[in-house]
């Protein structure tokens, strides 16, 4: 079942009205089916497309406001005309995805290196809960911090919570250029070490990912006039075989990753949050499935793995459990988005019971 909203109205209307036993589950882009698609009878879709549309954005004071299925690409347009961006990096820009769906998903890119993730971007929310009511956390501005962080409360709560409806961040001003030196390592463990030294070393890179088959890459931006001999110097820091992607080159680079384009056709993607410490012993312990694949982001603290087709779901669950790794899924079966250990607890339990009273949304 699939109902649709074109107004904030009209989702609230349709919390209210649901029949008795129905849960909504809000859907946008559909970029992320694992988490907004349900084979349950008693699932009904809330399309949230049409809901859609910068309200205010203010250059000067580097913040905006757009409803929730506004596609992040229409937002990213806007904000380059004024040398504005995400510094966050969403994924799956070019595939659709809304604003909406990046936050209640809570996933970042490369950028959230050194900028931060979703969470350190939004700065005011409003979403309709389980009983119809619209609720407002945070506000317009960067300097906001009175009451309850609902905004925080909301990132990451995949549509379990409540129906985002619109959403207010803090936007950066773009790097005048960016160069990248992708070190060939060979091996996910030196990768790691790698990645490390430069953690900790005074260099300020914009991103860091550890890409499948040990290559590590390693993103600048700034000035122009400087990116040169910074550039060449990163490349002096480690005693490896170094590619350089500038221009063209670079964007598709950082685009296919954010576009998912190394993921196989069918498989089952999971991002997984884990301290750069745990990589290795993860990486070891996916490596006795076959097809497996790995890409580990923002300096080897974000895991994404594509899981086979084929394979026991239910395999990776104890991997993420022994590891005490919570992971979540994005592309594949849906009516199981979150695998591994339980988050939440009482507290998360206490918090959903005042929100959604009426049981409105699906459980987590």
């Amino acid at each position: 079942m699939i109902a649709a909203a074109e107004s904030i109205d009209d989702v609230q209307e349709a919390v209210r009205s649901g029949a008795r036993g129905v849960r909504l589950l809000p859907v946008a882009g559909g970029t992320k089916p694992a988490l907004s698609t349900s084979r349950r009878d008693d699932v009904e879709q809330l399309d949230l497309s049409e809901l859609s549309g910068v309200l205010e954005y203010d250059p000067a004071e580097l913040t905006l406001t757009a409803l929730a299925g506004t596609p992040v690409r229409d937002i990213e347009a806007a904000l380059a005309e004024h040398r504005q961006y995400l510094p966050f990096d969403p994924p799956l820009v070019a595939a659709g995805a809304t604003l909406g769906g990046t936050v209640a998903a809570g996933i970042a890119g490369a950028g959230a290196w050194r900028h931060g993730g979703v969470r350190d971007f939004v700065i005011g929310v409003r979403f309709v809960d389980g009983t119809g009511h619209l609720i407002a956390g945070g506000g317009k501005v960067v300097k906001n911090a009175a009451g309850f962080d609902i905004p925080k409360l909301l990132v990451g709560s995949i549509g379990r919570l409540g129906v985002i409806v619109q959403l207010s961040l803090k936007v950066f001003p773009s790097p005048a250029a960016t160069s990248t030196i992708e070190f060939a390592l060979h091996s996910t463990d030196h990768a790691v070490a790698v990645a490390t030294e430069l953690a900790r070393s005074p260099v300020q890179l914009e991103a860091l990912d550890i890409a499948p088959g040990g290559r590590l890459l390693a993103r600048l931006g700034g000035r122009s006039d400087t990116l040169e001999s910074r550039t060449a110097r990163l490349a002096r820091t480690v005693d490896a075989e170094t590619i350089r992607h500038d221009g063209d080159d670079e964007h598709a680079l950082w685009h296919d990753a954010a576009e998912l384009k190394w993921v196989p056709p069918h498989s089952t993607l999971v991002r997984v949050g884990l301290a750069i410490r745990a990589l290795v012993t993860l990486d070891d312990a996916l490596a006795t499935t076959a097809g497996v694949q790995a890409r580990y982001g923002v300096g080897g603290t974000v895991a994404w793995i594509s899981w086979p087709a084929g394979a026991p779901l239910d395999d990776l669950d104890t991997i993420l459990r022994e590891l005490r790794l919570p992971g979540m899924v994005l592309l594949g079966p849906p009516d199981r988005p979150l695998l591994g250990p339980a988050t939440g607890g009482v507290f998360g339990a206490r918090i959903t019971r005042a929100i959604d009273p009426n049981s409105r949304f699906l459980e987590v």
